[in-house]
């Protein structure tokens, strides 16, 4: 009984690979079509949200059948209620995506109100958080759900540097330039929530390998 559940508890873990994997690329594409004033990238990410709803689905199912058929205990449910978590986190990360898409979508056609600088390095930030999370699930790795944890300040502080550059610099000083300074705000807000959804991951982790709740809880992360 207990080979069967580690076999299916693989194929969990293949799955919720998958779904980082359309995560990760969702917010890679959303964010690329902005760089590029590419409207098709933009819808892309948009209807491909349907794959990653249906595959949030697929997993919650497969993770109350195994719950059902197996009635596991200690870390094997808590891994497969991480799972659930973690699959729901993603699924939000990936409506995100869709969200910077749709902003993207709104100024696309029209000139950039200054160039991309700051958005990107966000991004990318937001991305590495994003992959480390899921490695630090796939391989039960504490040290990397801190990683992750510890980058989030990061994260705070270049949104607040995005609104603060383009509220003072711009909306200010322009007014003509708040429709356009709004989907940025926005994007980064986006960005910063992504960051945010990527920490949940990372405090579940460090749950499901040690029993232990960091959350509210910073101090135990030394």
């Amino acid at each position: 009984m207990k080979r069967h559940l580690d076999e299916e508890l693989k194929e969990l873990n293949k799955d919720i690979l998958k779904m980082g994997a359309l995560t990760e690329e969702a917010i890679y594409k959303s964010i690329e079509a902005l760089k590029t004033r590419d409207r098709g990238m933009a819808e892309n990410v948009i209807s491909n949200d349907t794959s990653v709803d249906k595959l949030e689905l697929d997993i919650d199912e497969r993770c109350i059948d195994l719950i059902a058929r197996y009635q596991p205990m200690a870390k094997d449910l808590r891994f497969i209620t991480t799972g659930m978590k973690i699959n729901s986190e993603l699924e939000r990360i990936a409506d995100i995506a869709v969200d910077i898409a749709q902003r993207t979508l709104e100024i696309v056609d029209k000139p950039l109100l200054k160039p991309l600088v700051d958005i990107p390095k966000l991004a990318a930030v937001a991305q590495k958080m994003v992959k480390t999370a899921i490695d630090s699930f796939i391989k039960g790795d504490i040290e990397l759900a801190k990683k992750v944890m510890l980058s989030d300040p990061e994260a705070d502080n270049l949104r607040n540097l995005i609104q603060k550059e383009l509220v003072d610099d711009y909306m200010l000083k322009d007014a003509s330039s708040a429709p356009r300074a709004v989907q940025l705000l926005l994007i980064a807000r986006f960005l910063e929530r992504i960051c945010d959804h990527t920490t949940n991951i990372a405090e579940d982790v460090i749950y499901m390998v040690q029993a232990e709740v960091v959350k509210h809880h910073p101090e135990k992360l030394k």
